[in-house]
Formats: structure tokens, C-alpha cells, sequence
């Protein structure tokens, strides 16, 4: 066992009659013998338990703007505290944090930071949030939980940036302590999830629906387009419909462009047409918000009044411009905009700012 290794009691497991156990966080239910990891490589059984290997551990903390995780309508222009762990458990052959999500190397998690650091280093920094990004917040769910808790005592936003890959057994603690989330709906066929990323579309569509159904969690989807696997017209039209049936109008959807990567290096980039095509299909379906993301594209990444068009958020890249939202409402003719916002934006701009938490003690 690495030397540097933190052992944390994990939840969501219970033992099978052959004498191995079941980890229940994820749709995977890997089946352990004493040693053995899941295929997240960050939750193991030790003995009698599971326990999760990476708790107070980082790869890195930066401030970020909050559009970045992408959310739009989160409280625009402010900043975030961003981190990730190691693991995932999804194998993307895209991953384009695949240097953290994959590694096996604990001596890359360089950060130790118990939660109530963390949450007091957001308040430090003036950050609105914290965001579990970078991989996968589900595997690392207990460490996420108890920093979303100490940043709560602090009046410090959560946010998940997650695939959504979680058990229905896990899924309604994890996303109690959650304020906001952006779901990465990779693809809309099974044979893309099997394919590329080794695993399963319904409990990602499940995620989606008890967030919209069952939580205040607000929450927008990202889906990276891949030429020729996930970019055609039949599946745009049918995700766009299934978004507009089952979660409405009004969650924000972010078609961003794909870039050679991982185990994906023969893939040509995104065109920037595929996604005006993409977003131009979903606003046709009746979707409110839909963005572009990963090129400089203004209107895509602008948010529009759905009533009367007015501009709202003016962004370019991750700079805000007009901003004409009193609260939630259109300054010009008072319609409603889903989110959370407030009278004025944040100033961050799109800086990203490394920090080092042991200095700002």
C-alpha cells in the first residue's frame, strides 16, 4: 500500500454470501476480494470494508470562473474553487482530464486539505462556490459530501461536475448536499456509452430526471461533440426531444467541441458548424438555453430573454459584457429566467488563478 495512501470508511457496500463485497455507488457494483480495488481505482476493500483511498487528498486547486464548469446560470461572473481527486469510473477514450482521471500515481495528489480548509480557503478567496471537477465526484462521494457540508457552515456553494454515473441507492445523499451540478450526458445511443466510455446510458438519464424531479439542485447538461459518433442530426433531434419531455424548457444544455485527445487522437476537431447545427436543432425542439462551447462563438454563448429576445448575459469566451437581469427577471419585458442570479454579476473575468492552500494559512 502507497505510503501516502488515506484510508476513509466508504458507504454504499454490503457483503455477498461468496464473501466478497459489493461497492453499490456506482452502476459498475464492482465485486471485491480483500485487496482488491473497483474499477475507479480509488475505492478498495481493506479487510471487512471498502474504504475510499484519496480522502484530504488533491491533484490541485485554481479559481475558475464559473462558466466554466460550464454553468450559465449559476451566479454569473462569480469565481470557483476548483479541484479533483484521482479515478474514475468511467473509461473515456476522449478524456481530456485523462492525466488525473486515470492516474494510479497518489504522489500526483500534491494537496492535503481537510474539508473545513477548504471551505474556509473559498471564503478566504472570495469564491461563491466550490466545484468537484476535474474527474469524477462520485468516487471520491464522502469527501465531497463532508466539503459540501463544511462550505455550507460558510454560506460557500457546491457544485458537481459529474457524468451522472450513480446508483439509485447512492444518488439521493450524494445530491442532498449538492447546490449545483453540470451533467455530462456524453452521448444519447447505448452502443456510444458501451463503446467509448464502458459503460450505461439509462442511469445517466435517471440522474437527470431525479434532479429535475426530485431535488433543488440547480443543474445544467454538457455534451462533447465527437465527429461521427455523437454528432448527427437523428441524435440530436432525439435527445433534444427527451430533454424537452422529461426536464422541460428550461434546463441549460452546452453542446462543446471535441479536440483530439487520450485514446481519441484520429478524431478530426468539432467544426463549429456542428454545433450552431446542434444548437439551432435543440432550440427547434423548444428548448430555452442552449450554448456552444470550446470556440469563440458570442451568440452561442450568450443567454437571450426566451419571451422577447432581449440580451441578458453577454459572454465572449468567459468574459461577461451586457448583463440586463434584475434577479431572475428580464429587465425588459419581466419574464422569468431559470437559475439562480443576482442583481449584479461577479467581476472574476476568465482568469484562472493556481493556489496553493498550505500558503494562505
Amino acid at each position: 500500500m502507497n505510503e501516502h495512501q488515506t484510508n476513509f470508511p466508504g458507504r454504499w457496500w454490503h457483503k455477498l454470501e461468496d464473501g466478497r463485497i459489493q461497492c453499490d455507488l456506482c452502476p459498475r457494483y464492482c465485486q471485491l476480494k480483500d485487496g482488491q480495488r473497483g474499477l475507479c481505482f480509488v475505492r478498495q476493500r481493506v479487510g471487512p470494508e471498502v474504504v475510499l483511498t484519496t480522502y484530504g487528498r488533491s491533484s490541485g486547486f485554481c479559481i475558475d470562473p464559473i462558466e466554466k464548469k460550464p454553468l450559465n446560470h449559476f451566479y454569473p461572473g462569480t469565481s470557483v474553487l476548483s479541484f479533483g481527486t484521482a479515478g474514475c469510473n468511467l473509461a473515456c477514450k476522449f478524456c481530456q482530464n485523462w492525466d488525473i482521471s486515470k492516474s494510479r500515481e497518489f504522489d500526483r495528489l500534491t494537496d492535503e486539505a481537510s474539508p473545513m480548509e477548504i471551505a474556509q480557503a473559498a471564503k478566504k478567496l472570495g469564491c461563491r462556490s466550490v466545484a468537484f471537477t476535474y474527474n469524477d465526484p462520485v468516487i471520491f462521494a464522502e469527501y465531497a459530501i463532508d466539503i459540501a457540508q463544511a462550505c455550507h457552515e460558510l454560506d460557500v456553494f457546491s457544485v458537481a461536475v459529474t457524468a451522472g454515473y450513480i446508483t439509485d441507492l447512492a444518488r439521493p445523499e450524494f445530491y442532498e448536499h449538492m447546490d449545483a451540478a453540470n451533467v455530462d450526458l456524453k452521448a444519447f445511443t447505448e452502443k456510444f456509452y458501451n463503446k467509448i466510455c464502458a459503460g450505461h446510458l439509462e442511469p445517466v438519464l435517471d440522474t437527470l430526471k431525479y434532479l429535475k424531479h426530485k431535488t433543488d439542485v440547480w443543474f445544467e447538461i454538457t455534451t462533447l461533440l465527437i465527429p461521427g459518433e455523437n454528432d448527427s442530426v437523428k441524435e440530436i433531434h432525439e435527445m433534444s426531444e427527451w430533454i424537452m419531455t422529461e426536464l422541460g424548457p428550461d434546463v441549460p444544455l452546452h453542446f462543446t467541441a471535441f479536440h483530439p485527445d487520450f485514446r481519441m487522437m484520429e478524431h478530426p476537431n468539432t467544426p463549429p458548424a456542428t454545433l450552431t447545427r446542434a444548437r439551432s436543432i435543440a432550440l427547434g425542439k423548444g428548448l430555452r438555453y442552449v450554448y456552444t462551447g470550446n470556440v469563440h462563438d458570442p451568440e452561442g454563448g450568450s443567454t437571450k430573454c426566451y419571451a422577447c429576445g432581449q440580451l441578458l448575459v453577454e459572454r465572449d469566451w468567459y468574459e461577461l459584457g451586457e448583463y440586463h437581469l434584475e434577479n431572475n427577471l428580464c429587465s425588459k419585458c419581466h419574464a422569468s429566467c431559470a437559475g439562480r442570479f443576482d442583481t449584479h454579476p461577479g467581476n472574476w473575468g476568465a482568469r484562472r488563478q493556481t493556489v496553493v492552500l498550505k500558503h494562505l494559512s
